[in-house]
């Protein structure tokens, strides 16, 4: 049986118990928080009073933390790109005799959590007076028309190494961003991130555990996919990043830049996400693998070190990248 045809199999296995994944994952509509339970409420009259109180505490926050948090609202709402990638990975059909089958069901509800993190933060971004928002909306229209490329082609294996891996980094960026904010005496934006980075937590838990069950099944070629992952190394959502006016993928090391500089996401986490998912996996107790995924699994094995020595003479530079979609830093 050829590889993609044992990967179809694999898929509609799992497929089987796609409802207690989006039942043990996924919270319900009601159940679930929504970006107008965390911003200033319109219809009270105390409206004009809480913007004001967000807009001064905006005032304390540093120049790369709000290119950092603008990099973030962007990447989040890229996500129409993101969906549709994974809508055409093999095994997800959209249409069948009686509907979608269950992987577009995950895919659908899953996108319905996802949506309300970009659509929470573009309008703290715009009450916050920080931030030029036709910049940041040129930049997520840019994103969107440019498209996304993870190297995955439309294989579920590798498919699902990416999004565990990118749930985890997602769910890092964010919760620093709160540590951040709190840190500034911004309590509420804060609170945002932090539920924001919860539900990229439970996220990375289902992909990783879609990637735990595919090793029971088809150990080799999940570790195969694995390792290709890691060679071609996993690239950012936000990979091709532009500000107006400019060229693809233009603004994404400057904006890298800003996220290591204040701590928020760096190479060491990188690093980090790479050794929890070979403990996650227990890559090292793995059993039945061709003489090619032994391989394999001892690259992976050893990659987490030799990435760590690149890591460390990695040098950032020191001084700020003015963006277009940041004003400059009010001065008190």
């Amino acid at each position: 049986m050829s590889i993609q045809n044992v990967r179809l199999e694999v898929m509609q296995f799992l497929e089987k118990n796609i409802d207690s994944f989006v039942e043990n994952y996924l919270i319900p509509v009601e159940k679930i928080w929504q970006p107008s339970d965390l911003l200033p409420d319109s219809e009270k009259e105390t409206f004009l009073e809480d913007v004001t109180e967000l807009r001064e505490l905006a005032k304390e926050l540093p120049y790369d933390f709000w290119v950092v948090l603008v990099g973030d609202t962007i990447t989040e709402e890229a996500l129409p790109t993101y969906e549709s990638w994974l809508m055409d990975v093999e095994g997800v059909n959209q249409k069948t005799p009686t509907g979608d089958n269950g992987w577009a069901k995950w895919l659908r509800h899953w996108t319905g959590e996802e949506n309300r993190h970009g659509d929470l933060l573009n309008k703290y971004l715009y009450l916050s007076g920080r931030v030029n928002m036709r910049e940041v909306e040129m930049t997520t229209h840019h994103l969107i028309n440019d498209g996304f490329d993870p190297g995955t082609d439309r294989d579920p294996y590798k498919n699902f190494v990416f999004t565990s891996f990118q749930e985890l980094a997602t769910y890092i960026s964010h919760n620093r961003v709160a540590q951040l904010a709190k840190k500034f005496g911004d309590h509420k934006l804060s609170k945002i991130c932090k539920l924001i980075a919860g539900d990229e937590m439970r996220h990375h838990h289902a992909y990783s555990e879609f990637v735990n069950r595919i090793f029971k099944v088809d150990p080799s070629e999940m570790m195969l996919a694995f390792q290709y992952m890691m060679k071609k190394k996993i690239t950012m959502p936000a990979h091709l990043i532009r500000e107006s006016g400019e060229s693809i993928g233009t603004a994404f090391e400057k904006f890298s830049e800003s996220a290591q500089r204040i701590g928020v996401y760096t190479a060491l986490d990188y690093v980090d996400i790479l050794e929890k998912l070979n403990v996650k996996w227990e890559i090292d107790k793995i059993t039945n693998l061709t003489d090619e995924a032994e391989k394999a699994r001892d690259y992976l094995l050893k990659l987490p070190e030799r990435m760590t020595r690149i890591a460390e003479r990695m040098v950032v530079p020191a001084e700020e990248k003015i963006f277009k979609w940041v004003q400059p830093a009010l001065v008190k």
